[in-house]
């Protein structure tokens, strides 16, 4: 069976024990872990660059789910037949902290299957310019993105603005500079480091936008590029977008994913569902299509999420950081309307296309039907 080939069936995203193979310490504060993929499992796991996994683990009493972005290209997944994540240590992160202290080799996680839409598809004959603006962690799905673009696209070239603290802060280094040497006429890579100077002072500072607009116009020639890919803390997201945008890019050139959302770097949990009291009439009747089955939820209060009620019938319902950020729980709403009370993982065209997140979805009618097979 070939493992994760691009033309497999898609299935609805659902939790699989895997093996972990490989842990690497790539910095002080963070580690890829490898998961072997069985064949049994192998179009399942089929993934577009850009993609993540939800890994699913008991920490510290607590049913914890978090979202990590696959790091591997896809030929070399295909050829490995097994898939890699990496996670940089959160300041009171529980899934964080316990992948870079406690997993080993051998341990087995549940693991979801991928998901996310900060992807582009390859164009083996096209002839791209593919350019990156990310920071710290943000590496992760680029790597994917990046490497990916090199092997498929043999005459396509790409570009990676890479903001971290220091030297030894980066992630991949060593991979990176091996893409480096592996492509030296088609991959360019551009460190900037905020606490630690450089030969070069436009490389010395944070990536905010002065600096990368300098960036852009004497190494990067905005018309040159065909794809734009944006990761990391909201601020540098937003930062690049509105600069790109000024610049006149544009937007369905430019794919985003936000990393660290919060300032207090704890991921938003699930909220508690709201319990109907006898002989009250709801606010408004949920129905939900999941894995070709529907159900109909009776929900006390307009103010109670979505996912919440939806959880308290249908626990199978997917879902990761709960923020807004992961896109774990989108879904398609096919009657009624919500509102979102924040969106760092759809595009605009997913919005309009009637998708929405289940986590941050609030009913506004009597009735909302949503389709998470859709």
């Amino acid at each position: 069976m070939t493992l994760l080939s691009t033309t497999s069936v898609r299935h609805r995203a659902r939790f699989h024990m895997l093996t972990v193979t490989d842990v690497e310490r790539l910095t002080e504060d963070a580690v890829a872990i490898s998961f072997a993929v069985p064949d049994e499992l192998a179009e399942e796991f089929v993934f577009e660059p850009g993609q993540h996994l939800t890994l699913r683990a008991t920490v510290d009493g607590q049913d914890v789910r978090r979202s990590y972005s696959i790091c591997r290209s896809r030929p070399d997944v295909l050829q490995r037949k097994e898939l890699r994540v990496a996670a940089a240590r959160v300041a009171g992160g529980l899934m964080s902290n316990w992948i870079n202290d406690c997993v080993v080799a051998g341990d087995q996680i549940e693991i979801m299957t991928p998901l996310g839409g900060f992807t582009s598809a390859t164009q083996p004959a096209g002839i791209r310019h593919h350019v990156a603006i990310v920071a710290g962690s943000g590496i992760t799905p680029v790597m994917s993105l990046l490497s990916t673009a090199l092997v498929e696209e043999p005459r396509s070239r790409a570009t990676l603005i890479f903001g971290n603290r220091g030297t030894s802060s980066i992630m991949f280094l060593e991979e990176l500079e091996d893409l480096k040497n592996e492509y030296p006429d088609r991959f360019h890579l551009i460190n900037v480091l905020s606490r630690e100077a450089q030969d070069v002072e436009l490389f010395s500072g944070r990536i905010d936008r002065e600096r990368l607009e300098r960036i852009l116009g004497a190494l990067v020639p905005v018309p040159t590029v065909d794809q734009w890919y944006l990761c990391g803390p909201f601020g540098l997201v937003r930062t690049a977008e509105e600069l790109l945008a000024d610049l006149g890019v544009d937007s369905y050139r430019v794919h985003h994913e936000v990393f660290h959302v919060d300032d207090s770097g704890t991921p938003v949990v699930a909220a508690e569902p709201v319990v109907i009291a006898p002989g009250v009439p709801a606010e408004t009747v949920l129905t939900v299509n999941l894995d070709g089955r529907t159900t109909v939820i009776e929900m006390a209060l307009r103010s109670e999420t979505i996912l919440a009620a939806t959880l308290s019938a249908r626990p199978d319902a997917p879902f990761s950081c709960a923020g807004g950020v992961c896109g774990t729980c989108r879904a398609r709403l096919v009657e009624g309307e919500v509102r979102m009370d924040r969106n760092y993982a759809l595009e605009p065209g997913e919005v309009a296309a009637g998708i929405v997140l289940a986590c941050q979805s609030h009913p506004l009618t009597a009735t909302v039907a949503l389709d998470y097979d859709a």
